[in-house]
């Protein structure tokens, strides 16, 4: 019986700890995103890079999912007794909402590019703040993916897949920045954009068929 008491104690330990590092990330995410967003927005409206500022905005969306996953954690290890699937929920149906407005925002983005034909003064913050967030958004999907699995909880795994999304997003970013550089190409990011955003609207979708129980495949 001491030994069984032990081992609970060990396994409720160990749970307390991946909420505290799950707890971390969340708070990394938030503040990454917000300097993110910012610095974009200044450069994407003092270069008139519309993808840099569509970007910068995205970063702001990638912020929700952020503090829903982050108070959700916060909520549960503060009431162990209370089952944490309602907070879960609540987390799912934040980053769904998140995952929509993303998509909204890409496809607005593009369309503004097409349109206009626009052509931005220069794509080279574009580059850096592009490098910068792929090896950043990497980093957090593998240590989320991983506290997610440990845990099972599907709000994580979801926040995961959000920071996944800004990762492809940032990898248009590259490319296009890249090719106006070589083509001067104003709106070359434009398909790219607007597939992100069919990627974005899919994920949003299978988070809220979460968030009511239904079973679904997450890529």
């Amino acid at each position: 019986m001491e030994l069984l008491a032990t081992s609970s104690d060990e396994v409720a330990q160990v749970k307390l700890n991946l909420y505290k590092r799950a707890s971390l990330l969340a708070k990394i995410t938030i503040f990454y995103n917000l300097i993110e967003g910012l610095v974009s927005v200044f450069f994407g409206v003092s270069d008139e890079t519309l993808s840099l500022l569509g970007f910068g905005i995205d970063s702001f969306v990638e912020v929700l999912s952020g503090i829903g996953i982050g108070n959700m954690i916060r909520r549960i290890r503060h009431n162990s007794n209370v089952n944490p699937s309602s907070f879960e929920k609540k987390a799912l149906q934040i980053t769904g909402t998140s995952f929509y407005i993303l998509g909204v925002g890409l496809l607005v983005t593009a369309s503004i590019n097409i349109y206009q034909g626009h052509r931005p003064v220069t794509t080279f913050w574009g580059i850096v703040i592009a490098v910068i967030s792929i090896l950043t958004m990497w980093v957090l999907i593998y240590f989320k993916v991983n506290v997610g699995r440990q845990l099972n909880s599907d709000a994580i795994l979801e926040d995961a897949n959000c920071t996944k999304a800004c990762l492809y997003l940032s990898l248009i970013l590259l490319l296009a920045s890249v090719g106006f550089e070589l083509t001067g190409i104003g709106g070359i990011d434009s398909i790219g954009a607007v597939l992100i955003a069919i990627f974005s609207f899919r994920e949003g979708r299978e988070a809220f068929e979460k968030s009511r129980g239904e079973s679904c495949h997450c890529d």
